[in-house]
């Protein structure tokens, strides 16, 4: 796709600057076509780079872009620029414009069962099983090799990527987005000890629910509740590898990195963000607008939004066994601090 820098400005915003900073007026506009986006250091003619982190700033100098993306606090840009509040929001926005989905075409392949019942509009790839009362809605497209259970809904606009399972009952909302190999709707990790030390099998026999505008990514699975449902709100965001447990719920337009692993019947509130490799322990409240680091373990709730973090930083090997060392005696260091502020205590009594 190839647009011009003026017609971006016209449907996103933004002033246009010239090369030498000077705002460029509606009718002289120059007349820069737009091919892709880029990053600064390998953007080249025709590509629209931006600049959203300070750190790249000295990109900006050798940047070979015809244009690029920057905040207002940004004092110099060699090449015409877009300027707007937000760069990275804005080059979302454009990129997703510039590089559209393909258009769907409807129809079900022949090696396709179909039992259940598919929009017209709809598309169904080749080897797809869409089981007996399911219901699959306009617009929406279903990769090759998935399975789709009996009485799932699927709402319009969906995107099911190739090997996507999704279990009975369980309900995806529109435009929703879910990539290969993600499983939903698979038995939550339910079993009762018994006597003799021997596991006896909870049936799981909630469902998932997940909202609209919801991305999930590959490999990714969300257990079924046991008895109530596990509950994904709209706009959620789920990277790649993650494992989300049963009766979990995650509040809208919250995001959740690659690696992080919820444990059941956890409640993460609206617009939070678990970092890559997070780890949240189950039965616990997070309330609303949390951000939790990389690495981070989770272990009770959390009532009041901020930043959380926790674990070791890494360090040289040598340097951690010296750290670590000291970390097994810790006890031991305090009971001799608490023993040394106590003679403090008492030799500035009898001093006074």
């Amino acid at each position: 796709m190839a647009v011009r820098l003026d017609e971006i400005v016209a449907r996103f915003g933004g002033t246009i600057l010239d090369s030498t900073g000077v705002p460029v007026g509606a009718g002289d506009t120059p007349l820069i076509t737009i091919h892709r986006i880029a990053p600064l250091d390998s953007a080249g003619p025709g590509d629209l780079a931006f600049l959203a982190n300070p750190k790249y700033r000295q990109q900006l100098a050798t940047t070979r872009a015809s244009a690029v993306i920057i905040a207002p606090t940004v004092d110099h840009c060699p090449v015409p620029a877009i300027v707007v509040p937000q760069p990275y929001l804005y080059f979302a926005r454009v990129a997703q414009w510039m590089n559209p989905p393909p258009p769907v075409v409807a129809g079900c392949h022949v090696s396709a069962v179909v039992e259940g019942e598919v929009d017209p509009t709809a598309s169904v790839g080749a080897n797809t099983w869409i089981g007996s009362g399911a219901r699959v809605g306009a617009g929406t497209v279903i990769g090759a090799n998935c399975s789709i259970g009996n009485n799932v809904q699927i709402g319009e606009g969906v995107r099911l990527f190739p090997n996507v399972s999704i279990y009975a009952g369980c309900v995806i909302g529109a435009r929703t987005t879910i990539h290969s190999s993600a499983v939903i709707g698979g038995d939550g990790f339910g079993y009762a000890p018994d006597i003799d030390r021997s596991w006896f099998k909870i049936p799981q026999i909630g469902r998932v629910l997940i909202g609209d505008d919801v991305e999930i990514g590959a490999a990714t699975t969300i257990d079924r509740g046991a008895m109530l449902d596990t509950v994904i709100e709209d706009g959620v965001k789920i990277d790649n590898l993650v494992q989300i447990a049963h009766n979990v719920r995650i509040g809208a337009h919250s995001a959740i990195a690659g690696c992080t692993g919820i444990a059941g019947s956890t409640t993460i509130g609206k617009r939070c963000t678990l970092a890559g490799a997070s780890m949240i322990s189950g039965h616990l409240t997070i309330c609303d607008d949390v951000i939790v680091s990389a690495g981070t373990l989770i272990a009770k709730s959390i009532a009041k939004a901020g930043m959380y973090s926790g674990g070791t930083p890494f360090l040289e090997h040598s340097d951690w066994l010296k750290n670590f060392s000291k970390l097994r005696h810790l006890d031991a260091m305090a009971d001799k601090i608490r023993a040394l502020e106590k003679r403090l205590a008492d030799l500035e009594k009898k001093s006074s």
